[in-house]
């Protein structure tokens, strides 16, 4: 017979990282290897009356703290690493699970019920496992831990049911894992006949023959006790095993979650005991499963209504979504991380005219992030045409320097940094592309790892915008908190009023950002200084909210434009805001939409105009181009054709 898999997505709430080896170690043996993660959950609770965004801070420590779960993930296992911020932990448990679609939730227990709360009924393991175990949209396994062990034999007490056949399996599992022995107890009352016996020992052994897959020792034992005998039995074992008690038929949910008696072993064993239960109820009328299921929901539900207004989804957010470039220092656990993905870096660096930072630039990104430490596996210089020695001195550093006017020349070619930002897509190959202004005076690799960082870490990310103090030069004197000035007059405004749900972006104008191959090729790209702000509105539209993530790079100091150069930037953005808010609301909202923009000019005793063009054009996806599509078959043939074959057996 086809048997239930192995859960292939397995979530791990932890409490305390340092304490996590033993869960992380069993959810492994737990996981269908061939297609499966565990993920690793961090909650931090924010009280009613504060904004949820008042979190982010706390959840930056929570992250930096369970990125040392990632030392314990055994070889083939892929390990990532979540946080949750909410109102309460299980609530934010629920959610997670929910939005990942876990098969299976694993909870560290210390063996001790929390003491109950005034006026109210003690918990049986915690109130959030507790209000999980109730309304969980999966399967759930608590671990009361014994502490680091040696899983050498596995016990698992037969009874039958649903749950019993879950217990069984993840038995059975822990055993092959650890090449210990399983061995399935099966209780009798005393005194029952020999023929009675022989029903329960063919009873047992054919439910082992439809639900493990190893070698599974029967034990058919008389007991007048049946928690005594388990406890007596688990005193020889290393791990005990437990489906929960099936519900008595016409009951309603009460004080016990899992039964009585799987609790009370839970409780008394010394071992280290797994209580498991099904998200099916299994003795109870079929409206009473309906009704249940109908509560599972609506707990669901609960949990992620606070999370569907766009305020309490950008407070949410900015909580959990936005990083510090510290988390990813450590950049040879960040490079083993990438390496374990099979993801390949991208670094380009667009350039007009900076030969006098170029150098130092190039210099310390091949030194620090491709020969110290393999990050990047790609370095590009995109050139908009430079009249000064700015590809020279890039080349001469080690750089791959092109000129985005040459490339697929048969399209044509536009003035801008968009246009040489869609480009470099057609020119890297990287799974990661991360970008990077060239005219810092202060770069420091963080540009780029703080970006790719968030990108290697968390799966659901999909693109990552740094952020960073920055200080003007004025009259020679630097000047703290004088730069961003179309951030502050134009960008955030408009992105208030019209697309709040990228509200929490603290600078959606900044240069440095990273993003996935797989997403960049599919949205389009504004050809000038409209290209940041076009790719937050297409990818909050394409990915969701969820998908963008920011970091904090501290400071960085660079060419600051004059007020006539932001004027033209601030048109040009408006422009691109007002056609997206057409396209989204598919209406014209402008008989006319102005692409010129007019400049004063006055002295020498004459006033006039100077009429400018300044329409942003607009690039389609990267993906629609044939050239685009036919480098990426070229590329993906040459590396089939290069991976080794392996020997016939």
């Amino acid at each position: 017979m086809t048997r239930t898999p192995l859960p292939s997505r397995i979530l791990i709430p932890v409490a305390n990282p340092l304490t996590a080896e033993e869960l992380v170690r069993l959810g492994a043996a737990l996981l269908d290897r061939k297609a499966g993660s565990l993920t690793v959950l961090g909650i931090v609770e924010v009280p009613e009356g504060t904004p949820l965004s008042e979190g982010a801070t706390r959840a930056r420590q929570a992250r930096r703290l369970l990125q040392r779960v990632l030392d314990y993930a055994p070889e083939g296992v892929t390990i990532h690493t979540v946080v949750r911020i909410g109102r309460r932990a299980a609530e934010g448990v629920v959610e997670a699970a929910g939005e990942l679609e876990s098969d299976l939730i694993v909870f560290g227990w210390g063996g001790k019920p929390s003491p109950p709360k005034p006026g109210g009924s003690a918990p049986i393991f915690s109130p959030t496992i507790d209000e999980v175990v109730r309304d969980a949209p999966c399967d759930i396994a608590v671990v009361k831990q014994r502490g680091p062990l040696e899983i050498r034999r596995v016990l698992v007490p037969i009874r039958g049911g649903p749950h019993a056949e879950l217990a069984l399996r993840f038995a059975d599992a822990l055993a092959h894992r650890n090449d210990g022995t399983l061995v399935a107890l099966h209780l009798i009352p005393t005194g029952t006949t020999q023929g009675i016996r022989t029903q329960a020992e063919r009873a047992l052994a054919h439910f082992i023959r439809q639900h493990a897959d190893g070698h599974v020792e029967q034990a058919v034992r008389e007991a007048s006790n049946i928690r005594n005998a388990i406890v007596r039995e688990a005193d020889r074992a290393d791990v005990v095993v437990m489906g929960a008690a099936a519900t008595p038929a016409g009951s309603r949910a009460g004080t016990s979650l899992f039964g009585a008696l799987p609790e009370a072993i839970a409780t008394r064993s010394k071992a280290t005991v797994i209580v498991v239960k099904t998200r099916e109820a299994i003795d109870e009328a079929t409206f009473d499963r309906l009704e249940q299921k109908a509560e599972t929901l609506a707990a669901v539900e609960r949990a992620a209504q606070e999370a569907r207004s766009i305020p309490q989804r950008v407070e949410r957010w900015f909580g959990e979504s936005n990083f510090h470039h510290r988390e990813f220092g450590d950049l040879d656990r960040l490079v083993g991380l990438k390496r374990k993905q099979g993801l390949t870096v991208s670094l380009v660096l667009p350039t007009l005219n900076e030969e006098e930072t170029i150098g130092t630039i190039v210099s310390r990104a091949r030194r620090e992030l491709m020969e110290r430490h393999e990050l990047v596996d790609e370095l590009l210089v995109i050139d908009s045409d430079s009249t000064d020695r700015t590809r020279e001195v890039a080349a001469a550093e080690g750089a791959r320097v092109v000129v985005h006017q040459r490339l697929l020349p048969q399209y044509g070619s536009f003035e801008g940094k968009g246009e040489a930002l869609w480009k470099s897509l057609y020119e890297t190959s990287g799974d990661i592309v991360v970008w990077a202004d060239a005219d810092v005076r202060d770069w420091h690799p963080r540009m780029v790892y703080g970006t790719v960082g968030p990108l290697i870490a968390e799966e659901r990310l999909q693109y990552v915008k740094g952020y960073y103090r920055r200080p003007i030069v004025e009259d020679g004197f630097l000047k703290e908190g004088g730069g961003g000035r179309v951030t502050e007059l134009v960008a955030r405004p408009l992105v208030n009023l019209f697309f709040p749900e990228l509200s929490g972006m603290i600078q959606p104008l900044s240069g440095e950002y990273a993003g996935r191959r797989s997403l960049l090729e599919t949205i389009p790209f504004f050809t000038g200084y409209a290209v940041e702000i076009g790719h937050l509105i297409d990818i909050a539209e394409r990915c969701g909210l969820e998908g963008l993530g920011q970091v904090d790079l501290e400071r960085r100091i660079h060419r600051n434009q004059e007020l006539e150069g932001l004027s033209r930037m601030s048109f040009v953005i408006l422009q691109a805001v007002m056609r997206r808010l057409e396209e989204r609301h598919k209406t014209r909202l402008f008989a006319e939409m102005g692409s010129t923009m007019k400049l004063p000019r006055s002295g020498h005793g004459r006033l006039g105009l100077e009429v400018i063009e300044l329409a942003d054009h607009e690039r389609p996806p990267m993906i629609r181009i044939p050239e685009y599509l036919e480098r990426r078959r070229q590329a993906a043939d040459a590396e089939t054709t290069a991976a080794p074959v392996a020997e016939p057996r």
